[in-house]
């Protein structure tokens, strides 16, 4: 059951396409005109839509911005849909709008379902909407590491699961190992640092600095050097506010502001005036008598001692050394010996954490040659399957005599203890396992199997590569797929069978195919001209549906490239008779 269809897609200022609308069938639409018409703009929109890359190159000469919509039909319960739904996108009535704008000046935006969204989640949409197979995906196939990661997706779980396993084995060895490598390169520089560390350590705890002692004991041998001027000025103030005993006769601070306040009580019940500034000075008689004691307090107290001023000075030296090379001050001081005695315990732990990574690389890289066999052992399954497949597709697509084989090989590590054990084998190894991957083909009996690109003529290619793309479109799936002139370089019977093949496919999945072949065309549920205007534009009415009379006009212009040809149009009409027949 297709879960989603692609109904439409309006095209704006995009390369020759001036303002177009593409109406594709729920089944097999094919995409026709002459060559340079703009057939290729269809693949760069819907490539726009999947969220490919933004070419302001694209944008139509004199244009603003070029502009492409799609109108998709799905189930709200597919996966496309929930997670449109979850960056805020709307479905009207099973219809979801994309769109994609791209600025001449190179800027993008991308709406779906009404909503601002990143571009990139149009790439993730299209994971699950559309497969494109083109030419350029052609020549992507012809590389092993390529073709290694179709074989992967035509096997699914088989490989998939175990495969993820692999990968997160082979990214935790990779951080195992460089930290091994970094702990055991560098222990000569560990060990001196860890002496320093030592040494540092136990310098600052021999001397026991306390927080804040060197502000402390800066400002004690400040007043033990100067501790006879203190005394004496001391002893001078406490003399003017309470009186010297020696001398009954003076006058004291105390006593002048007691025979004010004296001199105000006689008085103060007559003016409330004088009764607060009475209360005042009685204030100020007691706060002079506050002061005058503490001031003789200070002057008893103080210690002149030179040996406690030495010691001072001698514990001052101590902790400046300290500072010296320790700390901007001694709480910096403090704070360093706490970090180092940490640092110092990771460094003397080295020897612990070096056995237990060679524990854990030992493990992992036993689990890694356990998950490698997995993946071979799936690879050579799915391999079996999928060459069947392919082998098959060409036999209906007039290379009855071929065969495709699928060669998975491992290369033997020269140094066994950087590779992994694969079938009793020590092999190199890598992010996807410990298998390369090539796709082989002997066109004719008794022919050896060749790699791809050099066992196969233009045309025969073009046949492998579509029978590979049917088999993986098989296994995909997604609901859409968009082939770009596969059916490049074949003519004749063998174009016949491709489009019956794409015909087929299209039962269970919607095809869209771009084609200069009549043979391919005719099997089509919806044949789409593009053609340009005397200007050299596409407008709204440059992408036509052909029914009846202009569908054989166009199968005939593409047959003899004459519309109105009766033998062309015969033809034609015979093809179109025939695919109906077949369909």
């Amino acid at each position: 059951m297709v879960v989603s269809v692609l109904e439409e897609m309006r095209i704006r200022s995009l390369g020759v396409i001036e303002d177009a609308v593409v109406e594709l069938s729920p089944g097999f639409t094919a995409v026709t005109g002459e060559t340079g018409a703009g057939k290729t703009m269809v693949v760069t929109s819907l490539g726009l839509l999947l969220g490919g890359r933004a070419d302001p190159a694209l944008v139509r000469i004199g244009a603003k911005q070029a502009v492409v919509e799609g109108r998709l039909t799905m189930d709200p319960a597919a996966r496309a849909a929930v997670r449109a739904a979850e960056a805020g996108a709307e479905l009207d009535g099973g219809e979801l709008l994309i769109s994609r704008t791209v600025s001449a000046e190179g800027r993008s935006r991308a709406h779906v379902g009404g909503r601002t969204v990143p571009v990139g989640l149009l790439a993730e949409l299209a994971d699950d909407l559309v497969a494109v197979h083109g030419q350029t995906d052609q020549q992507g196939l012809l590389r092993p590491a390529r073709q290694r990661d179709a074989l992967d997706r035509y096997a699914g779980g088989a490989v998939s699961v175990p495969l993820a396993k692999y990968a997160s084995a082979y990214r935790r060895l990779r951080e195992v190992a460089a930290e091994l490598e970094e702990l055991t390169t560098r222990a000569r520089e560990r060990a001196q640092e860890a002496d320093l560390l030592r040494f540092g350590i136990e310098e600052v705890s021999a001397a026991e600095p306390l927080p804040g002692e060197d502000a402390e004991l800066a400002a004690e041998a400040e007043r033990l050097g100067h501790a006879e001027g203190l005394a004496a000025a001391a002893t001078m103030a406490h003399a003017a506010l309470a009186g010297n005993p020696e001398d009954p006769e003076g006058v004291d601070a105390v006593t002048l502001v007691a025979g004010a306040q004296r001199s105000l009580d006689a008085v103060s019940a007559h003016d409330p005036v004088l009764s607060a500034l009475a209360s005042r000075l009685g204030e100020v008689g007691i706060l002079l008598g506050d002061v005058a004691g503490e001031l003789a307090g200070y002057a008893d107290n103080l210690d002149a001692d030179p040996l406690r001023l030495a010691a001072v000075e001698e514990r001052r030296a101590v902790l400046a050394h300290l500072v010296r090379k320790y700390g901007e001050d001694i709480d910096g001081v403090v704070a360093w010996a706490a970090q180092s005695v940490a640092r110092l315990a990771e460094l003397e732990g080295d020897d612990d954490r070096i056995a237990e990574l060679t524990a854990e690389r030992d493990v992992l890289r036993a689990e890694l040659s356990a998950l490698a066999q997995l993946l071979t052992d799936a690879r050579e399954e799915a391999a079996d399957r999928f060459a069947a497949a392919v082998t098959a597709e060409l036999a209906e697509l007039a290379m009855p005599h071929a065969r495709v084989t699928v060669a998975i090989r491992q290369t033997e590590a020269a140094d066994p203890e950087a590779g992994v054990d694969v079938g009793g084998r020590a092999v190199v190894y890598g992010p996807s396992g410990a298998d390369e991957v090539e796709l082989l083909l002997a066109p004719h009996p008794g022919s050896p199997a060749r790699p791809i690109a050099k066992g196969a003529s233009g045309g025969e290619l073009s046949r492998v590569m579509l029978a590979v793309e049917v088999v993986f479109a098989g296994s995909d799936p997604v609901p859409t797929y968009l082939f770009d002139e596969v059916d490049a370089g074949v003519g004749g019977k063998a174009a016949v069978e491709v489009g019956r093949r794409l015909a087929r496919l299209a039962r269970t999945a919607q095809v869209v195919v771009v084609t200069h072949l009549p043979q391919v065309a005719a099997f089509a549920d919806r044949q789409l001209l593009v053609e340009k205007t005397n200007d050299g534009s596409v407008t709204r009415s440059g992408v036509t549906v052909l029914e009846g009379e202009a569908r054989v006009r166009e199968l005939s212009r593409m047959l003899a490239g004459l519309e109105d040809s009766e033998l062309g149009r015969a033809h034609a009409e015979e093809l179109l008779a025939a695919a109906k027949a077949a369909r």
